[in-house]
């Protein structure tokens, strides 16, 4: 069943505050293998300007997919997510995510398409500090596979 469009640009309300913890980020750069000084050292952080450890890039999308569950679980979009795969994955910074932040994600459907009976969904995630400041925009895009036979 294709998604509804007319939920093109509909936003959800934003995530409850998560604090951004070292360690977090540590086992994060752990697991991507990142060994930049800068994502466990907090003087390392500090001579390249930051207040405090900073966070690989893709840090963020663990928040940012949780976000985009209030999308992929709402019942009137239609998803069906045992046919959904990640199709891609983009992010653009105003700073890094540091140590410390409290970020809130609000999501909202860019775009929904059929392509070849798949359904790709398009979800921005605008994520802020707790003092409302910009900190990084994530693009997911999800392909709900279209059944077999269709």
């Amino acid at each position: 069943m294709a998604l509804d469009q007319s939920f093109v640009g509909r936003s959800y309300p934003p995530t409850d505050p998560y604090e951004v913890g070292r360690e977090k980020i540590r086992e994060f750069a752990e697991a991507v293998r990142d060994a930049n000084p800068a994502y466990v050292d907090p003087e390392a952080a500090k001579a390249l300007g930051h207040s405090d450890v900073i966070a690989p890039p893709t840090f963020v999308f663990a928040i940012t997919f949780k976000a985009a569950g209030q999308v992929i679980e709402d019942p009137q979009l239609g998803l069906d997510y045992s046919r959904v795969v990640h199709g891609d994955q983009k992010f653009a910074y105003t700073r890094p995510v540091r140590a410390g932040d409290r970020l809130t994600v609000t999501s909202t459907i860019e775009a929904i398409k059929s392509l070849a009976g798949n359904d790709i969904l398009d979800i921005r995630g605008e994520v802020h500090d707790e003092a409302g400041e910009h900190v990084v925009t994530a693009w997911t895009k999800l392909v709900s596979r279209a059944a077999e036979g269709a």
